[in-house]
Formats: C-alpha cells, structure tokens, sequence
C-alpha cells in the first residue's frame, strides 16, 4: 500500500514538472529508469535509442505528454521517483551535481572554479540529496551541446562535481531513492533556471578528444574537415569546437558557411548548425 501512494505522487510529481515542459521518465529507488528495456536478453544486444517505437529505452522515452508520462508509469507500478530529461528545449537544462561523499565537497570545488575562472554562480533552481550534496539547475543556449559527464573521468569540472548534459538526466525533487528523499531547497528560485555563466559553459564544453594535429589545428581546411568526419554523437560537439577555433584565429565568418555545410553532410540540420556557430562566436569573441 505505501508503495502504491509512493507511486502516485511521484506520478503527480513528475506531471507537474512535465506542465513546466520538463520532459520527464520514472526512476526505480535505484534512482535508475524504472520501464525495462524491450531488449533485454536479446541476442545479439541491440543497441536502440527508441527507434523500434516500444518504450523501455531510458532518458530517450522522456516527454512531456501527460497521456505518454501515465502510460510509461503504468508499465513501472514500481517507479516512486522520475527523472528530468537535460538539453532538451526550451529549457537545455544543464544540471551540476555537487556531491560531498568519500571526503569530497562539491560546492567548495565550484566556489574554487568561479574565483579562478572569473564568474558568479548566480541564485538558480536548487535540489537537495539525500547524502548532503545538491542539484544546481542551469539553462543553456539552443544549439550548444554540454556533455553528459557522470561516469566518465575527467570530464567534469573538478572533483565532487558531476554534469548532467546531453543523454543525462536529473532525479527530480520529491523523488524516493534507497538513499532517501530528494527536495527543492527552501527559497529556491522558481523556472527558469539561471543562465550558465558563460565562463562556466566554456569548461563544460571541452574539445572532443579526437581532435586535429596541433600544427594543423587553427587551419581551414583541417576545421572544415573535421567536422565533416564527425561520428554520430559528436557531430555538434565538434562543430562547436571547431567553430571556436576558427573564430579565435580570425576566420569564423568567412568560414562559417563551409562549417554549416559540413554539418550538414552529416546529418545535422542547418539551422542547428547555425544556431551553434553563433553560441561559438558569442563565446570565443568574449573575452576570458
């Protein structure tokens, strides 16, 4: 019985953030996607993102539809939590998970990075965990893709500091994990969640690691080609990578229609493309 109470107001919940267009999906009390993969013992794996059309596929079923929300929440009677999709419009949420385990202390890192690297954290929608820490809320530009880094070392901005980005998602406040129960702090801000400090964007969003030679690095033609050999996955990081450094060596309009139509013969749509080429312009002409 109290499982069941547990599970309608999670599903209450995360209707409520959905009317807010967060797009959300339910989270087991391992704070894991609670709908089972329609995969799952297949042989060989499938590796699907949501294409074959069934439900099951983790942060790719989120949405904000209120009759999907039910619908995926009745497939997981277990679900007492859910979580909120990161990136997707209109809020590209970013989310920083500052921990304070295993001697760790999240927030003292970002304190550190802002007075080395020059930016206010502003007042922003704030979740508290369970264990201590917090959820720091962010929104990002259309058209700048912020890695997801959690579970991947060195891809955060310091220690105690995790980022919820592309493919991520945030375990939403009034969810119930084993660890106990995640709230909105008092006197949090309400939606929107503040503007990433434009300082902070910049460590968030490194170079991909496969990046050209570094003699060749600031050269046209390498840019150009670059982005043309982006992976699927990549193909906004890079182009935003390459964008920057064309416009730090001084040929970011003149070589911004090349760039767009090299995203484009990888798939990504042109307006995106041009979307995130103004967000590098903006950044790489601002100064450090």
């Amino acid at each position: 019985m109290a499982t069941s109470v547990l599970h309608v107001a999670a599903l209450a919940n995360a209707l409520a953030a959905a009317s807010r267009q967060l797009a959300v999906i339910p989270l087991s009390r391992t704070k894991l996607p609670a709908v089972r993969s329609p995969h799952r013992g297949d042989s060989p794996p499938v590796r699907c993102l949501g294409e074959c059309g069934r439900i099951g596929h983790g942060v790719h079923d989120a949405t904000t539809e209120p009759d999907a929300i039910r619908a995926l929440f009745a497939a997981a009677p277990w679900a007492i939590g859910y979580g909120i999709a990161c990136g997707l419009p209109p809020h590209h949420l970013i989310g920083l998970d500052l921990d304070v385990k295993h001697g760790l202390d999240g927030t003292a890192t970002l304190t550190a990075t802002a007075s080395t690297h020059g930016f206010t954290v502003p007042d922003t929608v704030t979740v508290l965990t369970p264990s201590g820490g917090r959820h720091l809320w962010f929104t990002g530009p259309a058209g700048t893709t912020v890695p997801n880094s959690v579970g991947r070392a060195g891809t955060a901005p310091g220690p105690g500091i995790d980022v919820r980005g592309s493919g991520g998602y945030l375990v939403g406040p009034g969810s119930i994990t084993n660890a106990g129960r995640y709230l909105l702090a008092p006197h949090s801000p309400a939606l929107p969640a503040a503007r990433v400090p434009d300082r902070l964007l910049r460590l968030l969003t490194p170079p991909p690691p496969s990046t050209p030679h570094r003699g060749t690095a600031q050269h046209p033609l390498a840019l150009v080609q670059f982005v043309r050999d982006s992976p699927q996955g990549q193909r906004n990081t890079r182009l935003y990578w390459a964008a920057c450094r064309a416009y730090e060596s001084g040929h970011g309009d003149t070589l911004a229609p090349a760039l767009i139509d090299a995203a484009a013969g990888t798939g990504l749509p042109r307006q995106e493309a041009a979307a995130t080429i103004a967000s590098a312009a903006r950044h790489a002409q601002s100064p450090l």
